[in-house]
């Protein structure tokens, strides 16, 4: 069956690794975040944003996360959260805004939470406009 998606929510879709049907659990969404990242994602999911409160199992978590938003240890324990809804092998992103941009977090302080919270780094992307992401994931046994 052919698709209704546009060339950004396909690039979105691959950037971020998620698909049709799956659900992804967004956390601390603001004003300053990246509508149009967001309207791409839900393209490419065909579904909605789910918000903090959502308590289903879910595919994939997005993160916005800025330095005023804590160090480190309150960006973990957020980190944490996600896991308590996430499938097993589902991906977390963590986008925060990009070097020389107001609130910018540096890599070894998002590197240092996801090895707090048991997770691992993996990629890191231009994920918007003034928004970078860090791909992380659980801590795999090895294939």
């Amino acid at each position: 069956m052919a698709g209704t998606t546009n060339a950004a929510s396909d690039s979105a879709g691959v950037r971020f690794g998620v698909k049709q049907g799956q659900v992804i659990q967004e956390f601390g969404y603001d004003d300053d975040v990246d509508s149009d990242l967001r309207s791409a994602l839900e393209e490419a999911t065909g579904t909605e944003l789910v918000d903090e409160d959502y308590d289903d199992v879910t595919d994939a978590a997005l993160v916005w996360w800025r330095e005023d938003d804590g160090d480190a240890h309150d960006l973990a324990d957020l980190l944490m959260d996600t896991l308590t809804t996430l499938e097993d092998g589902g991906l977390i992103w963590v986008l925060t805004p990009k070097p020389g941009r107001s609130g910018h977090v540096s890599a070894p302080e998002v590197d240092e939470a996801a090895r707090t919270a048991g997770l691992h780094s993996t990629s890191t992307i231009s994920a918007a406009e003034h928004w970078s992401g860090f791909r992380l994931t659980t801590r795999g046994r090895g294939r």
